[in-house]
């Protein structure tokens, strides 16, 4: 645009009446006056001043404050065209709604803000309000959208959302919306569970294909980077009730488990249970590791999980849900997935015990508890003898020797110290050229062989079992006589994490500590069909989400680096709204949208939107974007229509800035 020349009207018939000109730019005026003038007729009905074009040249004729006005108007929209944006008659009418408004904001900076392009196609916000929305999604973690139909509150999300996972700043999009019946049950809808679904998704998937290749969706969704479902199956992420989950007094199933309960968590600490969720019926799958541990959890389920390339590049674990892991176990013939493990001994309140750790288990190792022998620790000390029949070990053979409960619910130093006694006389560190070192236990006791891999794992150690049969197997020799074998020898392989001491002998500490113990790894092995069975899901306190499942087994129900968006809010229940919120995980996003105008909840049930607008006010990083009528960018009428039914229905339900543009929209 060339210099703007402004003068006064001398032939002025009032001296408060001026004129003012503009010369602008030939090749960008019939950008700017658009098709048939239709931009110009626009201006002329929105603004006050008088407007004249000839040539190239804009000539402004009324009251000072008015040509003011239209000469800013049109120095922006010269703007706007000289970016390479194409004016519209409803941009020119945003651009005198924002300059009209109390804010002094430039309708340039809103109108050529760029979201996201495909294919010519640019998305960006087309109001002041649009704007801050898209603003508060960049600045926060999560942000509530609310306002009438037509506004762009899930449309310009979406684009965000597109736009972060192409530039890499999340690994997934999630789209869910709550499926209100309205009048129609949708088990007697017509169709499969997709048809029935679909019609209530069918707005998320049309702003999904105006953003992205329609061929590229289906292979993003097939691989979960892309999820679009009903807020239901959002939770669906659960266990069978009578899965065991570990809490600060053992195992208990997570059927019994209550809010303000605790678990738990990966750092061996407990951790609050901040929502339960039952789930009905769901198919399930049995989760199998290379060491033997298995649990049960639904389709999807989440686990956090690292790849080979994650490790080597030390990045954070990924996020993927058990049926997306479904044939995709093995990079050529190597587990695909790592488990993470404890990151440090589980917590248990420390127990008053009758006999000092180490040496029980020196005692379950290599002594005898039967009262008819002379045992390397004898028996007949009536201070020994009390506390073994206080254990319940009193008379006890090889084969049925057990760790007493006192003893594994402990401090993580009695359990080392049990353990300790056990490895220091029934095992010991193997060793292999080339190889780090893993240690060897062998017991003839079912119950010891269970209680041992339980000390270990709680340590953050895995175990591999192996058992050799009684039967069968070559007679050792004693004095030359044939002894068989009475009972079946469980073998265990033991890797524990650095800083876990397995042996107090210097002969096997120090052939341990000679080539070390390595890093021990869980890796998924199989998953399994399970059928299907009844489920919850709980959401813990844990900053990242974990809780300790079967097997030690981590776990967890949150979501990672996701942006997540969910689409008419107002439909949520108050329990809905909280468990959808409290899904967050790490590096994540989240966008709520709705209109609180609109509801379609049963009578006399709360939205989980009001809920949150009350309970989440204030609440540092969460932020409520309000937009109004003004904003709205379909049909002028439907800004028009939602305006009539407000005043019409319930004053009360125009939100504080739908009542700031209306007292401040100016009227010819």
């Amino acid at each position: 645009m060339t210099p703007r020349e402004t003068t006064a009207d001398s032939s002025a018939s009032t001296s408060e009446s001026v004129r003012s000109s503009i010369s602008v730019q030939p090749d960008i005026i019939v950008g700017l006056l658009g098709s048939a003038d239709g931009n110009l007729r626009a201006l002329e009905r929105l603004l006050a001043a008088d407007i004249h074009v000839r040539g190239n040249e804009i000539t402004f004729s009324g009251e000072p404050a008015d040509v003011a006005l239209a000469e800013r108007v049109v120095a922006e929209l010269v703007a706007v065209v000289s970016s390479g944006q194409a004016v519209t008659p409803d941009a020119v009418r945003h651009s005198v709604a924002i300059l009209t408004g109390t804010d002094d904001e430039s309708p340039a900076e809103v109108l050529t803000l760029d979201i996201l392009a495909r294919r010519g196609k640019t998305i960006r916000p087309k109001t002041l309000n649009q704007k801050r929305y898209v603003d508060a999604i960049d600045a926060h973690t999560i942000v509530f959208g609310i306002g009438p139909a037509g506004t762009g509150k899930t449309y310009l999300a979406m684009a965000k959302a597109v736009s972060a996972l192409q530039t890499k700043q999340v690994s997934r999009i999630i789209l869910t919306r709550p499926a209100v019946e309205a009048g129609e049950r949708l088990g007697f809808l017509p169709g499969t569970l997709s048809e029935k679904i679909d019609p209530y998704l069918r707005p998320l998937y049309d702003a999904l294909h105006d953003m992205m290749d329609p061929e590229l969706i289906p292979k993003l969704m097939s691989a979960g980077v892309i999820e679009v479902a009903p807020l239901a199956y959002m939770r669906g992420r659960a266990q069978p009730l009578f899965t065991n989950v570990l809490t600060p007094d053992g195992f208990r199933a997570i059927g019994e488990i209550k809010v303000g309960d605790f678990v738990i968590g990966s750092d061996g600490s407990p951790t609050e249970v901040t929502g339960v969720y039952p789930q009905g019926f769901k198919e399930v799958y049995r989760v199998y590791t290379q060491d033997g541990a298995s649990t049960m959890a639904s389709g999807d389920h989440l686990w956090a999980v690292y790849t080979a390339s994650d490790r080597r590049r030390n990045k954070p674990a990924r996020v993927l849900e058990t049926k997306e892991m479904i044939g995709n176990l093995r990079s050529a013939h190597a587990h695909r997935y790592e488990l993470p493990l404890l990151s440090a001994p589980v917590t248990f309140e420390s127990r008053p015990v009758p006999m000092d750790p180490y040496a029980l288990g020196l005692l379950l190792g290599d002594g005898c508890f039967s009262s008819r022998a002379t045992p390397t620790f004898a028996t007949k000390d009536p201070e020994l003898a009390e506390a073994l029949e206080a254990l319940g070990l009193s008379g006890k053979k090889s084969d049925s020797k057990f760790v007493p409960e006192d003893y594994l619910f402990n401090s993580a130093d009695v359990r080392l110290a049990v353990l300790q006694g056990l490895l220091d006389t029934d095992g010991g560190p193997v060793t292999q050229q080339g190889r780090t070192c893993r240690i060897q236990y062998t017991t003839v006791s079912d119950q010891l062989c269970d209680n041992v891999i339980f000390l270990v794992e709680s340590l953050g150690g895995v175990v591999y079992l192996r058992t050799r049969d009684a039967d069968g197997r070559k007679p050792g020799l004693a004095r030359g006589r044939e002894v068989h074998h009475r009972s079946d020898a469980h073998v265990l392989d033991i890797r524990l994490p650095a800083g876990v001491v397995p042996f107090r002998l210097s002969r096997k500490a120090a052939k341990y500590d000679e080539t070390g113990g390595g890093r021990p790894m869980r890796f998924i092995d199989r998953i399994e069909p399970a059928g299907t069975t009844e489920a919850v899901c709980i959401s813990v306190a844990a900053q990242d989400s974990l809780y300790v499942t079967e097997d030690f087994l981590l776990t967890h129900n949150t979501l990672n680096d996701a942006f997540i968006i969910l689409d008419e809010a107002q439909n949520t229940t108050a329990e809905q709204m909280k468990m959808f919120l409290t899904r967050l995980g790490f590096g994540s996003k989240v966008v709520v949208t709705g209109d609180i105008t609109q509801m379609d909840l049963p009578g006399g049930a709360t939205s989980g939107l009001r809920a949150a607008m009350t309970i989440l006010d204030g609440i540092e990083d969460i932020h409520f974007a309000e937009l109004t009528s003004a904003d709205v960018v379909r049909h002028r009428l439907v800004s028009e229509i939602v305006d009539a039914y407000a005043r019409h229905e319930e004053p009360a339900l125009l939100n504080r800035a739908q009542r700031r543009s209306s007292t401040g929209r100016s009227r010819r």
